[in-house]
């Protein structure tokens, strides 16, 4: 039977892969991001758009109250979108500590309030039992990023993940988290990555390669199938061995 996909920052990159992966298997697909212009050029088949911040509460409600419209239950949500701010708005300020305040809280608002959020207002229509709900964070939540922030707020989806499988365990619903390593062809990393930081990064891997966002996707679609229903709480690395967790 086809089931009822929500996928947050569905528009591009690894969101936009397992939405297709997802249709291709003639599930109905829900994309979500911010930019209405980037959702419509997205070309999934079939697919539903809906344009929101799902950082703030108003945003999330108008998806709760879509959801409830056109899908009525959700089989899987897939929590994609994220990114380290390079499209918010720059601080107005000279002070060092602004900086770092604002870098803190857009890294927490995009990467772990969106999915925080989706997830509360969703929770209630989660499919039990078979309801899956996925968590896109990093290999930066291992190794860190620079200034701590993006791989803070990728790190704190795993607790959550941890919390929340344990609440929704008795429904038969699984809570999990993929960490990706270095993937290209993403708005994340774009193509104009500075070769010497390619090459480092390609070179951490054990298989000497980038990854996709197809590798990814598949991970996603794998968790969401029956032949994953006792995999739950666990955080599952997509990076060809570049780091291997803990």
């Amino acid at each position: 039977m086809a089931r009822n996909v929500v996928i947050s920052g569905g528009g591009t990159g690894i969101g936009l892969a397992a939405a297709q992966v997802f249709a291709a298997d003639g599930d109905r697909v829900l994309l979500l991001g911010r930019r209405a212009e980037v959702l419509e050029k997205a070309g999934v088949s079939g697919a539903l758009t809906y344009a929101a911040d799902l950082s703030q509460s108003a945003g999330v409600r108008g998806v709760v109250d879509f959801v409830a419209r056109e899908f009525g239950a959700v089989d899987v949500l897939i929590h994609s979108a994220g990114g380290t701010g390079q499209l918010e708005p720059a601080v107005e300020s000279d002070d060092p500590l602004d900086r770092v305040l604002h870098n803190w809280t857009v890294n927490f608002r995009l990467n772990t309030l969106t999915a925080a959020l989706l997830t509360e207002g969703l929770k209630d229509r989660l499919a039990s039992p078979g309801g899956r709900v996925l968590f896109v964070s990093s290999i930066a939540a291992y190794r860190g990023s620079g200034s701590g922030a993006y791989a803070g707020a990728k790190a704190a989806l795993h607790p959550y993940a941890h919390d929340l499988a344990r609440e929704l365990g008795p429904r038969g619903i699984t809570a999990n988290v993929v960490a990706p390593g270095y993937i290209e062809d993403t708005e994340f990393f774009g193509p104009a990555i500075d070769p010497a930081r390619r090459e480092r990064l390609i070179g951490d891997t054990l298989d000497q390669r980038a990854g996709t966002p197809g590798d990814v996707a598949a991970t996603l679609h794998w968790l969401a199938s029956p032949a994953a229903g006792h995999v739950t709480s666990q955080v599952v690395q997509v990076n060809g061995g570049a780091e291997r967790g803990h």
